[in-house]
């Protein structure tokens, strides 16, 4: 079997916005950020903008962890859109989670904060991106999710 090999795809800022708590269900606290905006870039020049109006649909687990269901649109330079789902984990110690929730900076190797990302796109030109599994390396800071994403292959 082969080994797997990771390729650079991009780097997402994916700007949010005020934190809709739903309560607490019986899954955990249900919440809702709303994704106002943001930037991406590729490796090969592809850049272009995260579309406003997408959210990332959470859950706080009783055990601390927090699952991540974002989904949002890209728009390159050339007003060719794809579909990003983008679901995940973030955890790390108590006292790491707490400053991010009061919008602190806190040092990504701190915590965990790992994303699963699929592309759905009808442009011809990003057709590729529908047959890439890609995996999001983050950080979050006070208005503004980062990902360094890459693809597997």
């Amino acid at each position: 079997m082969n080994e797997p090999r990771w390729q650079a795809l991009m780097q997402l800022s994916v700007e949010v916005g005020d934190l809709v708590t739903i309560g607490p269900t019986t899954l955990g606290e249900r919440r809702v950020v709303p994704i106002t905006g943001g930037t991406f870039e590729g490796g090969d020049g592809w850049r272009g903008r995260v579309l406003p109006g997408g959210a990332d649909w959470q859950l706080l687990r009783a055990d601390g962890v927090l699952e991540v269901d974002a989904r949002y649109v890209l728009e390159d330079e050339q007003g060719q859109r794809v579909q990003v789902v983008s679901q995940g984990l973030r955890h790390g110690p108590p006292e790491a989670i707490a400053a991010l929730a009061r919008g602190e900076t806190v040092d990504p190797s701190r915590y965990y904060f790992r994303t699963a990302l699929r592309f759905e796109a009808a442009a011809p030109a990003l057709q590729r991106l529908n047959r890439v599994l890609a995996v999001g390396i983050g950080a979050r800071e006070e208005r503004v999710v980062r990902l360094a994403v890459f693809a597997l292959g």
